[in-house]
């Protein structure tokens, strides 16, 4: 044990002393604004890509690695943001758990690509589709558009501790993360009960 954990102790001063040169490295102001802005338009064609392609593909695997693209785009804008636990939470839970649970589903059941999920879309599910899409821009794009001069004031995001965040989801915001879970058990009920019917149709 002792040899073990020495191993480890000078592993971890060996990546501190390669990574600390690197994390004090800075850029002037306008490369840095530079380099926040073309990481933030490739977060959003990876979460855009990989949409499109867990929505479009007819492969389940694609489908999945479309939505672990998807996954990965969302902890990189929440980098962007300040928020590397909340980039780590989302890498933890939803590409490591999640797309896992997801992949050792498609492994075990059976797909034959014969259901309707194979079938074309139909002009009413392609309209459905475009309007649920546009559902946040509408929700959200007068909000937006009337804290534009509030948003553009150029300051860096400021990290938020992890004691108030954790102060923040306990108290001011209880009710929302509370009722995250009645919409993850909703949806847990709901594929219950579509493979429940299938299963007696058939």
């Amino acid at each position: 044990m002792t040899g073990l954990s020495s191993s480890i102790s000078s592993l971890y001063d060996l990546v501190e002393r390669f990574w600390k040169p690197l994390a004090e490295l800075s850029l002037p102001g306008p490369a840095q604004e530079m380099m926040a802005y073309a990481a933030f338009a490739f977060y959003v064609l990876l979460i855009a890509g990989g949409g499109l392609a867990a929505v479009l593909s007819r492969q389940l695997v694609r489908a999945l690695v479309g939505l672990v693209l998807t996954f990965l785009g969302v902890a990189g804008l929440y980098l962007l943001l300040a928020a590397p636990f909340m980039a780590f939470m989302q890498l933890l839970i939803y590409v490591g758990a999640i797309c896992v649970l997801v992949f050792f589903a498609i492994m075990l059941v059976k797909n034959t690509q014969t259901g309707e999920e194979a079938a074309s879309p139909g002009l009413g599910q392609a309209f459905g589709a475009i309007l649920a899409a546009l559902a946040p821009l509408a929700l959200f794009a007068p909000l937006i558009a009337a804290r534009a001069g509030e948003l553009g004031d150029g300051l860096a995001p400021r990290e938020t501790p992890l004691a108030e965040l954790g102060q923040g989801l306990l108290s001011y915001y209880l009710l929302p993360f509370e009722l995250i879970s009645v919409i993850l058990l909703v949806a847990m009920a709901g594929g219950v009960l579509l493979a429940w019917d299938r299963r007696f149709r058939n």
